[in-house]
């Protein structure tokens, strides 16, 4: 599987999309911004370009010929996609630090990168993976409704997140209040969504072997 890891970074992943997160993750440093849409770059950005790449080089009949399982090759794709996921994130967090040392004083509208932020970003991202992974691989080559379909969810859930935290004074002053300063509360916060993200992604892994075991490659 390790090989297969490496053959679908290598070949499928464009050099572009280990360098993006640098560049979004820059979008951190805007004052005041709607936040939740930097890790949606992945979404918007890699997932549809690094899938198109896939089928462009004919890559489900290339990686069928290897001695492998599906069952690897459906890990080592899941992988793939969890690796890119937590280069965005990463690298979106450590812009986030600056971002509250060089803003601490700003009144905000929207949700500030506090770590309870991240865990609302994990959970949009867990709920991205559970509509693609299993919608991909009922072919394993159709792309287009999977990425479309789990980049709709993964808005409307931003978007309620966000239009919540505005209208709820409580998720407002826990977000981006007083409650930013609860180390206990922010930490439960990332907790969860790292939980949510972990259990989701992990289900989605587990319905996509199943649904492409039913897959006839030709």
């Amino acid at each position: 599987m390790y090989n297969l890891l490496l053959k679908d970074l290598k070949l499928g992943v464009s050099p572009l999309f280990f360098v993006l997160p640098l560049f979004t993750g820059a979008l951190m440093l805007i004052p005041g911004w709607l936040y939740l849409l930097v890790p949606m770059y992945f979404c918007w950005i890699t997932i549809p370009n690094m899938f198109g790449g896939y089928k462009s080089q004919n890559d489900l009949m290339f990686t069928s010929m290897m001695p492998v399982t599906k069952k690897d090759m459906v890990k080592a794709r899941v992988s793939v996609i969890v690796i890119l996921e937590l280069l965005h994130l990463v690298v979106a967090m450590i812009f986030g630090a600056v971002n509250l040392r060089l803003y601490a004083d700003m009144t905000v509208y929207f949700f500030e990168p506090h770590p309870g932020f991240w865990g609302l970003c994990f959970a949009m991202l867990a709920i991205f993976n559970l509509l693609l992974i299993p919608m991909y691989y009922k072919t394993a080559y159709k792309y287009g409704a999977a990425s479309t379909t789990a980049i709709a969810g993964a808005m409307i859930f931003a978007g309620v997140a966000q239009w919540a935290g505005i209208q709820s004074p409580y998720l407002a002053d826990l977000f981006s209040g007083s409650g930013a300063d609860n180390t206990a509360a922010q930490a439960s916060l990332l907790l969860a969504g790292v939980l949510v993200y972990a259990g989701f992604t992990f289900l989605a892994y587990r319905m996509a072997i199943k649904r492409f075991l039913k897959v006839e490659i030709q």
